[in-house]
């Protein structure tokens, strides 16, 4: 995680120190030779394993460490209209944080979860979202052993802006009903964020945090300084809870991992059992670098090998993810590799990509050089994977459903004092899709227990629709799903569509959608009119392809959570992540089909899903969270 418009501030110069405080280079002279780390074999980050892969390098000048030779191989005037690009954007980012951003205030409990109020219009009642203020990426999730699933988040409480970053915290039994904790990790001074991380449980208490237990949790997050307002280093922290993740202690000895850069961040860490080793995956995010580093107890890492210039680059990257994911059809896991870009994603602002590939404790090799996007629409960032999943299950997921380029502009956080939403949680693997290869499917977790009751079904629709209206569902948040079997190759025609909208009956605005049975998915926005801003892009779509080995059938579904669509395509191989702001309620829905053949059938159905945070909610609509639990948050707190 980054400050909005995530870009670089410390350009190429003299004298940049490596990440580890080891060594110092030189930058490039005046004839373009770049000088090697005069400290080599000092250098935690000499990469002598590296090396026999990727060929002895010059240095990188941004202070992040010994890079790979590919990132001094770009063309010299590339790096330079980057670097000047980046430094105009950074201008206008640190401009806006300054206006518009209150980076601290004693205002926010540290004794109790914040409460806010989950009745407003916009707000969505089965994705999580914060009580008040602002929220951006996901960290630290894991699963406990009594199956409680911990969400951590980039938390600005003071806020509804970026700025002052704390870990938020809620915890949930079925993914859906969820619990606001205490803020679980605070910031250590007055000019010190709490960036992006993860979180594991210690179960053989390698860290020597837990000699008496086997639930230790250790989080482990980058350390974002701004002296003066200005951006200083990125360092690795860690933090150690003996209750199970509710509150943290923060280690005497960090930072586990220094740095001069500032552009070092977002480690995630995960327990490699065939070395015996934690490994953490963390982003150089201006020289489009990972670095991959193991340690034994967590407190202390050695650099094992970088992997830069994979898929499509942007202008940095952020968030890194590695995890085991089971493939359909295959015996055994195959490695996954997750980043996020922003800014610089193709339809603009930020995205997130992954790459399958062979990982060995140390370095991680990309099947191939495909850039695959996990989502076709603009609101799913820096998704992240639950640690304590066995690799050959199913993973979860949660994203953040925003997007860097409008998320401190939407309107509830002028209307009602919030802003961003986490996407569904996920269900997760790898199947061999035809022509297409290795694609992600991204399905919904069970949505059982926020199912309410039904509202429309019909198992032979053919060329028609339901019209439903919603008017009197509570939550306003329904699930719906249109299936099309006994199709054959030739009547799976482009002509051929399922297809929905969900339209204001009081102002006439909509958003509508669908999918042909040739594989062509397609979102649109454009009709709805709260929000007016050039980067909203109001339509998405995306290209699949039936092939007629999926038993004759083409499917879509969806969610809709008051300001927010989800639609997952052929089993979810597609999926899109839209948020929407109308004027007015949306309350009615179309789900139908058209261009079917005689021979084949349509099925429609529609679920009213219950409204999650009721139950907690006093009469005035406000969830005050769990104000029993664990004890005073981690850390303390000096201004």
């Amino acid at each position: 995680m980054q400050m909005p418009n995530k870009l670089p501030i410390k350009t190429i110069r003299d004298g940049v120190r490596c990440p580890t405080r080891a060594c110092i280079r030189q930058s490039a002279s005046r004839d373009g030779a770049t000088s090697h780390c005069t400290h080599r074999a000092a250098c935690k980050n000499a990469p002598s394993a590296m090396a026999k892969d990727q060929g002895e390098g010059p240095a990188s000048n941004h202070g992040t460490g010994h890079l790979p030779t590919e990132v001094e191989r770009r063309p010299q005037y590339l790096k330079m209209f980057s670097v000047i690009i980046a430094m105009v954007a950074v201008g206008l980012a640190n401009h806006a944080i300054a206006q518009t951003s209150t980076f601290f205030s004693p205002g926010v409990p540290t004794d109790a979860p914040v409460p806010g109020n989950y009745t407003g219009a916009y707000r969505p009642r089965v994705h999580f979202s914060p009580p008040i203020n602002f929220m951006n990426d996901p960290n630290g999730m894991f699963v406990d052993a009594n199956g409680t699933w911990h969400l951590y988040y980039q938390y600005d409480a003071t806020g509804v802006v970026a700025g002052n970053q704390h870990w938020g915290h809620a915890t949930s039994t079925d993914l859906y009903h969820w619990e606001n904790q205490k803020i679980a990790l605070w910031t250590p001074n007055n000019f010190t964020f709490v960036f992006s991380g993860s979180s594991v449980i210690d179960v053989n208490n390698t860290s020597g945090f837990f000699p008496d237990q086997d639930n230790g949790v250790v989080a482990i997050y980058t350390l974002a300084e701004y002296p003066g307002g200005v951006q200083g280093p990125q360092q690795q922290a860690i933090a150690y809870s003996r209750d199970g993740g509710y509150t943290f202690e923060t280690y005497a000895d960090n930072p586990v991992i220094a740095s001069d850069s500032n552009q070092f961040r977002d480690p995630k860490v995960i327990w490699h059992a065939p070395s015996d080793r934690w490994v953490m995956v963390i982003a150089y995010a201006v020289d489009f670098t990972f670095g991959f580093y193991t340690s034994p107890n967590l407190r202390e890492w050695t650099h094992g090998s970088n992997l830069s210039n994979i898929g499509l680059l942007g202008l940095q990257y952020e968030c890194p993810n590695l995890v085991e994911m089971p493939m359909e059809g295959a015996d055994e896991p195959v490695w996954l590799l997750a980043l996020s870009i922003n800014p610089g994603a193709p339809l603009g602002g930020s995205i997130t990509e992954y790459f399958p590939g062979e990982f060995n404790g140390t370095h991680f090799v990309p099947f191939d050089g495909a850039a695959r996007i996990a989502d076709f629409a603009k609101d799913n960032y820096a998704g992240q994977w639950f640690y304590g999943i066995p690799g050959d299950q199913k993973q979860i997921s949660i994203a953040w459903a925003s997007n860097w380029q409008y998320t401190q502009q939407v309107p509830p956080g002028e209307t009602e004092g919030w802003r961003s939403q986490m996407s569904l949680p996920r269900i997760n693997y790898l199947k061999n899709a035809t022509r297409i290869g290795y694609v992600l499917v991204s399905e919904p977790y069970n949505l059982q227990s926020v199912i309410s009751h039904e509202l429309a079904f019909n198992s032979s629709l053919g060329n028609s629709s339901v019209l439903i209206d919603y008017s009197t569902v509570p939550s306003g948040a329904l699930y719906f799903e249109a299936n099309i079997t006994n199709l054959s190759p030739s009547t799976a025609t482009p002509s051929t569509t399922l297809n929905f909208t969900f339209s204001s009956s009081v102002s006439g605005e909509f958003v509508t959608g669908g999918t042909s049975v040739n594989g062509d998915t397609w979102l649109d926005r454009g009709h709805t009119n709260a929000f007016d801003n050039p980067y909203f892009s109001d339509k998405f779509s995306a290209s699949g392809l039936y092939s007629g080995a999926e038993n004759g059938s083409w499917t879509i579904s969806g969610v809709i959570d008051r300001s927010i669509l989800e639609v997952f395509v052929n089993g979810a191989e597609q999926s899109g992540t839209m948020t929407f702001y109308s004027t007015r309620p949306l309350d009615v829905m179309r789900l139908g089909a058209a261009g079917v053949a005689a021979n084949a059938t349509v099925s429609v159905g529609v679920w009213a899903l219950e409204d999650a945070w009721a139950a907690q909610a006093d009469g005035n609509g406000t969830v005050l969270g769990n104000v029993t639990t664990g004890g005073g948050s981690a850390g303390m707190r000096l201004f």
